[in-house]
């Protein structure tokens, strides 16, 4: 492993430990020839199908970009890292079990939704905005009723029973 303060290739490990969620594992590393540590993780690389875009290219699943979305859709929203990346790791999931070669993009995008709904409300509002690019109010609007609608039949609290979800801030009926 490269040192990012002098980059020689001279490093060792001091320390390992899984990470907190299980996935990876986070090794603390001390470069031999400027002493300077840092940490890495290493995580076991598994094979995701190419993504089929809209307009037929195909390009390799990034999962930083399914992060960044969750992350836009939830900023300022009362949702944990540690919350938001089990929201990564479960549409990984979904996505490793279909155990197809390449998707519709649109899978993704649907999976983060579905998320999202069951987490904090306003954030699927946010991403459904701009995911589905609402043509006008109406198409907005209509899926507000759907969320209220689903929201008065369900648990009450907004949070579809998920550790991490918000209880106040959310769309509510009255």
């Amino acid at each position: 492993m490269k040192c990012p303060s002098c980059g020689s290739t001279e490093t060792k490990v001091i320390d390992s430990r899984l990470s907190r969620d299980g996935n990876a594992i986070r090794r603390r590393r001390e470069c031999e020839k400027c002493g300077r540590r840092f940490t890495t993780y290493e995580r076991m690389e598994e094979v995701f199908p190419l993504l089929v875009k809209k307009d037929g290219r195909r390009e390799p699943y990034d999962r930083n970009k399914v992060l960044i979305g969750i992350q836009k859709a939830l900023e300022k929203r009362p949702v944990s890292a540690e919350a938001q990346e089990e929201m990564v790791h479960r549409v990984e999931r979904s996505i490793l079990e279909l155990g197809e070669k390449e998707i519709p993009s649109r899978i993704i995008g649907e999976r983060v939704m579905a998320e999202l709904r069951e987490t904090d409300h306003v954030a699927y509002v946010r991403f459904a905005s701009v995911y589905r690019s609402f043509k006008d109010l109406d198409d907005f609007l209509e899926q507000l009723k759907e969320l209220l609608e689903d929201h008065s039949r369900g648990s009450g609290d907004g949070s579809g029973g998920r550790v991490g979800a918000p209880a106040e801030g959310t769309l509510s009926s009255s």
